[in-house]
């Protein structure tokens, strides 16, 4: 079971982003905090879990959290700031959505653009060790999953209702041939990363 919390007495937001190496879509991150007594034996690092368990620990973590957001960074913006700093925005996102303040923020890598005035923790693989983190990747996970679905309808070519806009060779394939739609992240060299799979 995951570490509840990392300190005895602050109120801990969990932070975490989902999409970070895709070449299409947004960013998105989410901000979790949760009551002392909370627990639940099945969080895990999102990635880590089937797509059912994840959409069922997305209601339970909604239900059940004290406090909890999730917030995106566009594609231009990535283009924009790159996706290291756009990871990080789309965390600030999130803390500025909660409905409570933080006293910490736990973060799920090994860096980070300080927030505010509120101090921060970052954690490499907290996903996997702390459950706020947890929680705040599987609510990323499963709303960019939920978007990319969405916009799947309008380019379905490009197969993001399997790939979710991630570097497979049927997404890689879709660009060389229809090139970029609006949704891509134009700053991804996605021509040299196309040679890989021929």
């Amino acid at each position: 079971m995951l570490k509840p919390f990392y300190s005895d007495k602050l109120i801990e937001a969990g932070c975490d982003e989902a999409g970070r190496g895709c070449l299409a879509g947004p960013v998105f991150a989410a901000a979790v905090i949760f009551a002392r007594d909370f627990r639940n034996e099945q969080l895990n690092d999102s990635k880590k879990l089937p797509e059912k368990k994840r959409e069922e620990l997305r209601k339970i973590i909604e239900e059940h959290a004290l406090a909890w957001a999730v917030a995106s960074v566009s594609p231009e913006e990535i283009d924009d700031i790159n996706i290291l700093n756009a990871s990080y925005l789309a965390m600030h996102r999130a803390v500025d959505q909660l409905k409570m303040e933080p006293e910490l923020l736990l973060i799920d890598g090994n860096r980070f653009n300080a927030y505010k005035n509120i101090p921060h923790k970052c954690i490499v693989k907290g996903d996997a060790k702390y459950m706020s983190i947890a929680a705040a990747s599987v609510l990323a996970k499963t709303h960019r999953d939920a978007y990319m679905l969405e916009i799947h309808q309008e380019y379905p070519g490009f197969g993001w209702d399997k790939n979710k806009g991630y570097p497979t060779r049927q997404h890689k394939l879709a660009i060389y041939k229809h090139g970029l739609t609006s949704y891509h992240r134009k700053s991804f060299n996605h021509y040299l990363q196309l040679k890989i799979d021929f």
